[in-house]
């Protein structure tokens, strides 16, 4: 879309047991991510229509960045969106109907929107699962501290913002459940304050923020059999995330 603004990008890169978490650049990159999203958003959840090339891809990437978790063998397990105001974001027009009340949409540089939140859906192993889910949470936050983002927006199953607070990260609704079209899964608006989290975090978590800050540089292994046993970290609060790992960020 001409005319929009969008600030300098830091990328971000790093490893951690097996995993390789870094912003998405090169094409085949993209592409393993529009194909991941397709499987995920459109044959798996039917939330937006399926396309003959079996990749998902919309207006908003033109201006948002994702980031990817990849095993080591370079196939990427999991990704997320993030969109960098004041840029447009979709809680302003797809999911607009979530913003049940007074609340209005913060559009100022320490903003962002989180989006296409999504695990492979091909893996069955719940431990796994939750694994994926804490880097990608991690590579959010390791990008929200690079381009001095505080708040972050997210449309959520409802069900999965109760998860999200458990696992210590205080988001709070900024609306009532409504059943977004054309799936109608019952979804919620929701706002994180990063500085917020720190506070609480640095009492009640302070391994889980000693985990966030910490960070090695990216190296793949050479072998790609993840041990989908093996603890990657002292936060275990989300293994509940992967019943609901892929409902965060559709468009119609």
């Amino acid at each position: 879309m001409e005319g929009i603004a969008v600030g300098e990008e830091t990328l971000i890169e790093f490893g951690e047991e097996g995993f390789v978490v870094k912003t998405l650049t090169e094409e085949n990159e993209l592409g393993q991510a529009y194909h991941l999203r397709h499987r995920v958003f459109a044959e798996r959840l039917k939330w937006v229509p399926e396309r003959s090339n079996r990749l998902e891809e919309d207006v908003y990437d033109a201006w948002s960045t994702s980031i990817g978790v990849f095993s080591g063998d370079a196939r990427l397990l999991g990704l997320v969106r993030m969109t960098h105001a004041p840029v447009p974001f979709m809680m302003e027009s797809e999911f607009s109907a979530c913003l049940v009340g007074r609340h209005r949409i913060r559009k100022e540089p320490d903003t962002a929107e989180i989006t296409r939140l999504a695990v492979d859906p091909a893996i069955a192993d719940r431990g796994l699962s939750a694994r994926l889910m804490k880097m990608i949470f991690k590579g959010m936050y390791r990008w929200c501290v690079a381009h001095g983002v505080r708040y972050t927006y997210m449309v959520v199953e409802h069900k999965l913002l109760r998860v999200v607070q458990r696992m210590g990260w205080p988001c709070r609704a900024i609306g009532e459940p409504v059943a977004l079209p054309p799936a109608k899964v019952l979804s919620i608006g929701g706002l994180l304050d990063l500085d917020e989290f720190r506070t609480q975090a640095s009492i009640c978590r302070p391994a889980m923020l000693d985990w966030l800050t910490t960070t090695c540089a990216a190296s793949l292994p050479q072998r790609s059999d993840l041990d989908p046993h093996h603890d990657l970290t002292p936060v275990d609060e989300c293994t509940d995330l992967v019943d609901a790992r892929c409902l965060v960020g559709t468009s119609q």
